[in-house]
């Protein structure tokens, strides 16, 4: 009798731990699945909303061109101390030279290596006797001679002929009318130079808008003027000599090839 009750009780005992057991761990493994149901489903939300807020993908316009592009390269202040003595102050076309080299070397830049780099150019052109303010041809030449490459002068340029360049990833530089710029551009002091340089990186046809390395200011990178701004600001250095003078000078921009 004794041995019955012994068995019963055990057995209770056996089918209690089995319940116990039971709840112990089913509700963790269903637990389990719905965290990772929730996980999964997190993910495929996220997948939905990335579609959402992905960016208009660029199109190819009949003229054959993209409608945007951008070069992403370093950005070079002509003053990486920010003292605007000279010769920081007129170093705009050394500053947009060697952005453009920067960008074919795939080169990352300093305040100490721009400054350094700039003052070896400078030593360069005393040599040839070029004053602080250059024109385009002293520019192609300093290019030619000092950094190696080839290049074009182009006369008159048009939107077409830059986003043409800048689509096959050719920075173009320009010499510009700085108080023309300035009309987008607060950031320059006294109204805006007279005579400047910038480098085009980029354009935005949705946007009628050029994307610039400005490197007369510490906010120029990639700052946007619009097309109809900058290409009206396009001028070389005047034939006077004189920096005032600048709205007489030939419309014209440079690019390096390498």
């Amino acid at each position: 009798m004794k041995s019955s009750i012994k068995k019963i009780i055990l057995f209770f005992l056996f089918l209690l731990a089995l319940i116990l057991i039971f709840f112990t761990f089913f509700p963790k493994k269903i637990t389990k699945e719905k965290i990772e149901n929730k996980v999964t489903q997190t993910f495929e939300k996220i997948e939905e909303v990335k579609e959402t807020v992905a960016p208009k993908p660029t199109k190819i316009l009949e003229s054959g061109l993209p409608n945007k592009h951008l070069i992403s390269t370093t950005f070079v202040e002509q003053s990486p101390e920010k003292n605007w003595d000279e010769p920081w102050q007129d170093a705009c076309e050394e500053a947009s030279l060697l952005t453009v080299d920067f960008y074919y070397r795939n080169k990352s830049t300093t305040s100490e290596f721009t400054k350094e780099s700039i003052l070896n150019m400078l030593s360069f052109e005393e040599t040839r006797n070029y004053t602080h303010d250059m024109n385009i041809s002293q520019m192609s030449t300093v290019a030619k001679d000092y950094l190696g490459y080839k290049s074009e002068i182009i006369d008159n340029p048009t939107v077409d002929q830059i986003k043409k360049y800048i689509s096959q990833n050719t920075p173009v530089l320009v010499p510009a009318a700085g108080k023309i710029l300035f009309k987008e551009n607060n950031h320059f002091n006294s109204g805006g130079p007279y005579y400047h340089n910038i480098v085009i990186l980029g354009y935005d046809d949705d946007k009628d808008q050029f994307t610039v390395h400005d490197v007369g200011t510490q906010f120029g990178a990639y700052f946007h003027y619009s097309y109809s701004l900058l290409m009206e600001s396009i001028h070389d250095f005047p034939d006077s000599g004189q920096k005032e003078d600048i709205n007489s000078g030939e419309k014209r921009v440079l690019v390096l090839l390498k």
